[in-house]
């Protein structure tokens, strides 16, 4: 009695939320606002209903779901392969993970604009509300995204005269680039980039750094442009690297030295050979300035991943060497505790010492060589093989009588030895090789150090 009792009502449960599943359909295809082929894929993907749940458990219809998260829609979008996804779960697969297909029909997304689906989510808040009683929390209606026409009128209202406007547009447009993925490309698309960066240089220009330039640095670097709009930044505005070097001399906010350096990182990791060795010995001197200053960790990684994109040009070398990096760099690296930052010092070291005057450099700093031995075990295996790099360069290049004789007083031979007897890398074994083939008259007889070759 008690089964049939049961029975009875777990039948006409179902039977009512196939009636109500069954207005919906009504409702949607009367509004058109969905399209059927859509529902029906959807139908072929997934059931209508749930499989049999326990009879307290409430039954989801499935075309309520989205095809990734597979969760509620909160906010309903149809992408333009025609399949609707939430908004959060498909920008995050667009913008975020850089997949350029649908999830559902692997068609490549040529239009990223997302159509809000208002119907299917006043449906699905309906749902929620005739639930209520189970639990089920409507979901309230999203605020509606930012609009092209929308960015281009705070794009336009940058050159107004009156400075009030402006910030106002920029403190807008700040909001705007935080708020998603989606909204960066929307604003690289309707040309920000040029916007902001002809700004900042008229403003700079006029002998005018303010805190309006700031604000639209952090935007523009905030942007994450693409490796085109990067490089757009080079060919439309001949002038920005000028600009931003003169940004790094002239201002005493931090702020804007780490959005300049950043922001010059990320362009001449796009740019083509000839925009990076023509470079003004200014900017290398300013960058010097950023690592002596240590006004960030931010500005410190920046300016080493600049220094290291731009120093394998041997007259990006020198006018590194001329502005005094290596004695900045050797100093830091005594104080360094982050592993990263002193490989990456380790790093444009090695460059600058394919050059006689860096190797110079080294050799006249008083704790040039002692820096650079002690991180062949001290650091990190990187960081290792970089020294066995940088004193391969001074020992087989530079190497005098007084610098051999120095690396036997500071111990750099036994650490050479020791590199031959442990698990090093291949490269690092050989470079420490040929130096002690290279040196083995000199240093046999000035260290009771005996080594087989």
């Amino acid at each position: 009695m008690h089964r049939r009792l049961t029975t009875t009502l777990l039948t006409s449960q179902i039977t009512n939320q196939i009636i109500q599943i069954q207005k919906a359909l009504n409702f949607i295809i009367l509004n058109k606002a969905i399209n059927f082929t859509i529902f029906i894929q959807n139908l072929d993907h997934h059931s209508l209903m749930a499989d049999h749940q326990t009879e307290d458990e409430i039954e989801v219809p499935r075309f309520f779901m989205c095809p990734i998260s597979l969760e509620i829609m909160k906010d309903p979008v149809t992408l333009s392969t025609g399949i609707t996804y939430d908004r959060d779960s498909i920008e995050n697969w667009l913008f975020t993970r850089k997949n350029n297909v649908c999830p559902v029909t692997k068609q490549v997304v040529v239009d990223i604009d997302l159509t809000p689906n208002h119907t299917l989510r006043r449906l699905i808040q309906s749902w929620c509300m005739l639930n209520a009683s189970s639990g089920i929390e409507r979901f309230p209606t999203p605020r509606p995204p930012i609009s092209k026409p929308e960015i281009i009128k705070l794009l336009k209202d940058l050159k107004s005269p009156h400075d009030q406007q402006q910030m106002k547009s920029l403190k807008r447009l700040k909001s705007v680039v935080f708020e998603s993925e989606k909204n960066k490309r929307l604003m690289e698309s309707v040309g920000a980039a040029d916007h902001l960066s002809n700004m900042i240089i008229n403003n700079v220009n006029s002998n005018m750094i303010t805190g309006a330039d700031e604000l639209a640095l952090c935007i523009l670097y905030n942007m994450k442009l693409s490796p085109t709009g990067l490089k757009s930044l080079f060919s439309k505005n001949k002038d920005f690297v000028e600009t931003l070097t003169r940004i790094l001399q002239r201002t005493s906010s931090y702020e804007s030295r780490t959005y300049a350096v950043m922001l010059l990182k990320s362009m001449f990791e796009e740019a083509e050979p000839i925009q990076v060795t023509s470079l003004n010995k200014n900017l290398f001197m300013e960058l010097v300035q950023i690592l002596n200053d240590q006004i960030s960790v931010k500005a410190t990684k920046a300016t080493l991943k600049l220094l290291i994109s731009v120093c394998p040009w041997g007259r990006n070398r020198i006018k590194a060497v001329d502005a005094g990096v290596v004695p900045v760099l050797i100093d830091s690296l005594l104080e360094c505790t982050e592993k990263r930052v002193s490989e990456m010092i380790m790093m444009v070291l090695v460059q600058v010492c394919q050059c006689a005057d860096g190797r110079s450099e080294v050799v006249k700093h008083g704790g040039g060589l002692a820096v650079v031995s002690k991180a062949i075990f001290g650091v990190s295996p990187v960081a290792g093989e970089r020294a066995v790099r940088i004193l391969y360069s001074v020992a087989m290049h530079s190497g005098s009588t007084r610098v051999l004789q120095e690396m036997v007083e500071l111990g750099v031979v036994e650490k050479l030895v020791l590199v031959l007897q442990v698990d090093c890398g291949r490269k690092m074994k050989d470079k420490a090789r040929e130096m002690l083939k290279m040196h083995s008259k000199f240093w046999k007889k000035t260290t009771c150090i005996k080594y087989n070759l």
